[in-house]
């Protein structure tokens, strides 16, 4: 990760978690937002388009002292250009629990605020006291699209967090980190549970769970599975509710 030196009076953050991070902690730094970036509630900065498709024209017309990143949600071309046009861009890279909690004290310390605020020691000792949903562990697979077909694969952020509360991905040891599985295939690995986030693609009783006759379903807010930010703070608890919840 890069790290800027000193206060940052002028951010743009082109990753929703790091938005909701900085806004929380630190109102009155964020100057620009993706349309993404949906927390917290009432922010109003300037939009500069999606994550992978931002305006970077507008981003520099904000005069930012500090763009965030990260580089899986954004693309290396859209950050490039930035850079060339002056811009200091700092990039995340998240796919263990650790990392995004490393990840974000080293943020906000970038942004000038405290590297430490209450929710994210919050964070800290709420996963900290995270404990198994099961006796057993619990095999599973977490579709994120559908039409094609895509689940977690391997080194996922939110893979880490499920195997903290004892699910195992049945496709962790993929070579791909986002592969595409035939919907029968997924059903042949005989899963114990299903795990079915709201986002990116919006499963709903309705859809999703009936492609996995004999597997438990967990439809669970895929904000708790897929932020780093304060949401970590009760993620834990508010999933293994849910998981134990498909399981009983």
């Amino acid at each position: 990760m890069t790290r800027v030196r000193g206060a940052v009076p002028r951010v743009v953050s082109l990753v929703p978690s790091l938005t909701e991070a900085v806004a929380v902690t630190a109102p009155g730094l964020l100057v620009g937002a993706t349309d993404w970036c949906s927390h917290p509630a009432g922010l109003d900065v300037a939009r500069i388009g999606g994550t992978k498709n931002p305006d970077v024209p507008a981003v520099l017309a904000l005069r930012p002292d500090l763009v965030l990143a990260n580089e899986e949600e954004n693309r290396a071309p859209d950050l490039d250009a930035l850079r060339a046009g002056g811009a200091e861009v700092l990039v995340t890279e998240v796919r263990t629990l650790d990392q995004g909690l490393a990840a974000l004290g080293d943020v906000l310390a970038a942004c000038g605020a405290p590297r430490r605020p209450s929710w994210l020691a919050e964070a800290e000792e709420a996963w900290a006291a995270a404990e198994p949903v099961a006796e057993e562990e619990v095999t599973a697979v977490v579709p994120i699209w559908r039409r094609p077909w895509m689940v977690l694969g391997r080194d996922t952020f939110a893979g880490d967090l499920l195997a903290r509360l004892g699910v195992r991905n049945l496709y962790a040891d993929h070579p791909e980190r986002y592969p595409k599985v035939p919907a029968g295939e997924l059903a042949a690995a005989r899963p114990r549970l299903v795990v079915l986030p709201d986002e990116p693609y919006r499963f709903t009783a309705d859809d999703g769970p009936e492609a996995f006759p004999g597997a438990a379903a967990a439809l669970v807010d895929g904000r708790m599975l897929t932020w780093y930010g304060p949401s970590l703070a009760r993620a834990p608890r508010l999933l293994a509710r849910d998981l134990r919840a498909a399981l009983r």
